[in-house]
């Protein structure tokens, strides 16, 4: 068993396919916020990519944590110089192990919020990126607007107050640079946000409005903010992962991560102060990402959303077994041809009919072991942004909106809190309390979810979306998910 860090590196079995370039000559060129699984089957590893072939070694990673939880992240890649272990998994039962050496340096903001400053302002960085999720971005579900009365951005703007927040510390940097000469970096989002370019532009210029206005008119006028579209199924980490690691390979690894072997990533091209060759590495550069968002949000993301509650409430635990259930495969196409796809625009060199076949191909891949319950995580955060712009958008046009409306009403159902055998749902949100509240409240007052208009807006007043609502909703409660299910999936699906 090798133990991985940078000096034994060399000693892996030949199987594990490990960094050929030399690491002690790297500079950190990016600060990555948000160092979790995807950053690292994704961003980082496409980097490693160019690394290996001898080029970009002046765009090393700096990661940066911001929460308590980050903690872990800095202990895990601090004893391993920054290093780690992808492991491709193939459906076929196959896997691939890649040691990843792009990241050379993390930060936990907490222990010193100072040296994450310093470290952005220094001209060598030219690039700052985000994977902070959907819920990062302190927006209002339903405005859109920045929250600037949330309790730690109010702290943050405290006079002499440490920045805590990715707002208070990115701002911070880009103040540093102004006052210095220094031009400012590209704020890249890889969040699963539609336009997260403009989001983030939005934000973080609300930010610096609130700090000084002179600020955020340089930010707004001079700081880059592209558009990315990111796509790699990751499921969160296991022991099992670890495990299995050390057993196929003799890799001992603090925090591998595992992923499917799909990857793709579209990015604006917007980099004042330049950027690595990433196209070289697989990257589709582009002027306009829009339609390559709208594809993987509505089609992916709120794909997910279809599949994970009503597989979660049918007894599954998994999304490939959710996905290999012909009811909940013809219900998920069916979203998919029926409501997501008219509201998409054409998307340059993709044959959408084929991307939603192989979506399904991913969702059943075996190995992945992606769980629902990640998938049904967060869905607060997830919903207003990923499926409910198509329910708006099918309304306005005057489309059907049955199976979204079904999706909305398994989430309710699910944030009961208790499942079909009386089991217990441990529901993983920002508003659990007030979302399992609420939902218990639904077999008196049906229509009680969809109510909260700071995720719903007005949807709750317009009976096309009600109406086929409460036909799930109650279709849930008196018959269950895999009866609902199937009569939402149509004829040929039998019991």
């Amino acid at each position: 068993m090798t133990a991985l860090r940078q000096e034994t590196v060399g000693n892996l079995p030949d199987e594990v396919a490990v960094p050929s370039y030399d690491r002690s000559k790297l500079t950190v060129g990016i600060v990555h916020f948000g160092v979790g699984g995807f950053h690292r089957a994704h961003q980082a590893m496409y980097l490693d990519r160019l690394m290996n072939d001898g080029r970009a070694h002046d765009w090393a990673i700096c990661g940066v944590g911001i929460l308590p939880g980050d903690a872990r992240m800095r202990d895990a890649l601090t004893a391993q110089d920054g290093l780690y272990t992808l492991v491709l998994k193939h459906p076929d039962g196959a896997r691939e192990a890649r040691v990843i050496g792009s990241i050379v340096e993390y930060l936990f903001a907490p222990d010193d919020p100072e040296a994450v400053v310093e470290r952005m302002a220094d001209p060598a960085v030219r690039i700052v990126s985000l994977t902070v999720t959907e819920g990062g971005y302190n927006i209002h579900p339903v405005t859109g607007e920045f929250d600037a009365e949330n309790p730690a951005i109010r702290a943050d703007l405290k006079p002499g107050a440490a920045p805590a927040t990715v707002f208070g510390l990115v701002v911070e940097a880009l103040r540093r640079r102004r006052a210095r000469g220094v031009a400012p970096f590209t704020v890249m989002s890889c969040d699963n946000i539609q336009r997260n370019g403009d989001v983030a532009r939005r934000t973080f210029t609300a930010f610096a409005r609130l700090v000084d206005s002179g600020l955020a008119a340089w930010i707004e006028d001079a700081v880059a903010f592209p558009d990315s579209m990111v796509d790699r199924i990751t499921p969160v980490t296991t022991d099992q992962d670890r495990e299995a690691l050390a057993l196929r390979s003799g890799v001992e690894d603090a925090w591998p991560v595992v992923c499917e072997p799909f990857t793709q990533w579209v990015l604006q091209e917007r980099f004042p102060t330049g950027r690595p060759p990433w196209e070289e590495a697989g990257v589709q550069v582009v002027a306009d990402v829009e339609p390559y968002e709208l594809m993987k949000l509505r089609l992916l993301n709120a794909g997910h959303q279809a599949l994970c509650y009503f597989g979660y409430l049918s007894g599954y635990r998994y999304a490939h077994e959710a996905a290999t259930d012909p009811a909940i495969a013809a219900f998920l196409l069916g979203y998919m041809d029926i409501e997501a796809t008219p509201t998409l625009r054409p998307v340059p060199g993709i044959d959408l009919d084929d991307y939603k076949r192989t979506l399904i191909e991913r969702f059943a891949n075996p190995e992945v072991r992606d769980t629902l319950a990640r998938l049904c995580a967060e869905a607060s955060d997830r919903i207003p942004k990923w499926l409910l712009p198509v329910v708006r958008e099918q309304l306005a046009r005057g489309g059907e909106v049955t199976r979204a409306a079904a999706v909305v009403a398994g989430w309710a159902r699910y944030a009961e809190g208790v499942d079909e055998s009386g089991e217990p749902i441990e529901l993983v949100d920002r508003l659990k309390e007030r979302l399992t509240a609420t939902a218990r409240t639904q077999r008196e007052h049906p229509t009680a979810f969809i109510e909260n208009r700071d995720l719903f807006g007005d949807l709750a007043d317009d009976r096309r979306f009600v109406e086929p609502y409460l036909r799930a909703l109650e279709s849930l409660h008196s018959a269950g998910a895999r009866a609902t299910v199937r009569e939402l999936a149509g004829p040929g699906i039998r019991a």
